[in-house]
């Protein structure tokens, strides 16, 4: 991935934080936006000692607004069915924790890109939230939010780069595997790749001064 995209992932996913008591979608959007970008711009927790405090208060930001088992139930589409709850929780848990893990510290290579917002479509309960990330060489990604509105507040399940949609990635992937080898197999798999990274992530803190 290259890196620019790799940031405008990161920030499809973690930049979609917003306050309990937000407005419209792109306003929480906006906001939340701002809210990433003080955490990672912060001088404190930019200093090496405080890296897994940063990461710590930016994941919290994702989980909060983050509705990451409508993510997983997208993602694993019809597979979701037959599914128990415990399967289903285990399954939404371990998915978000592999994207946090995939993209949080790619965070740290945000450099002064900017996001334009280009407006709002709210049908109903969903949104789509259209924004642009422009790049220092002014290279526009447009990325897309799609969110569902619980009470009053609206959360983020999909975010489409470049007209690619994260879930329907995903959906493609997790259906081979099951169709192949079935949902246990899947979660072996996914099992595996949280400990791989959980170990690149540890390997990284290593090398910090």
């Amino acid at each position: 991935m290259r890196g620019a995209l790799a940031i405008t992932v990161l920030l499809g996913l973690v930049a979609a934080g917003a306050p309990a008591h937000a407005g419209v979608p792109t306003e929480q959007l906006r906001g939340a936006t701002d809210r990433v970008l003080k955490l990672l711009q912060d001088p404190e927790l930019k200093q090496p000692a405080r890296t897994e405090e940063r990461r710590k208060q930016i994941r919290a930001v994702a989980n909060e607004i983050f509705d990451w088992q409508e993510t997983g139930k997208r993602a694993l589409a019809r597979h979701w069915q037959g599914r128990t709850p415990q399967q289903r929780q285990e399954f939404s848990q371990l998915f978000a924790d592999l994207i946090e893990r995939s993209y949080v510290g790619k965070l740290e290579l945000y450099s002064g890109e900017r996001i334009v917002y280009a407006g709002d479509a709210v049908e109903g309960d969903q949104a789509t939230v259209r924004t642009k990330l422009i790049t220092k060489s002014t290279t526009e990604i447009p990325i897309d939010y799609r969110m569902l509105k619980e009470g009053d507040r609206w959360r983020v399940y999909d975010v489409v780069i470049e007209s690619v949609s994260l879930v329907g990635n995903y959906r493609s992937q997790f259906n081979r595997i099951v169709q192949q080898s079935g949902f246990d197999e899947l979660m072996k798999k996914l099992k595996s790749k949280q400990d791989e990274l959980a170990f690149e992530e540890a390997e990284r803190g290593k090398k910090k001064p």
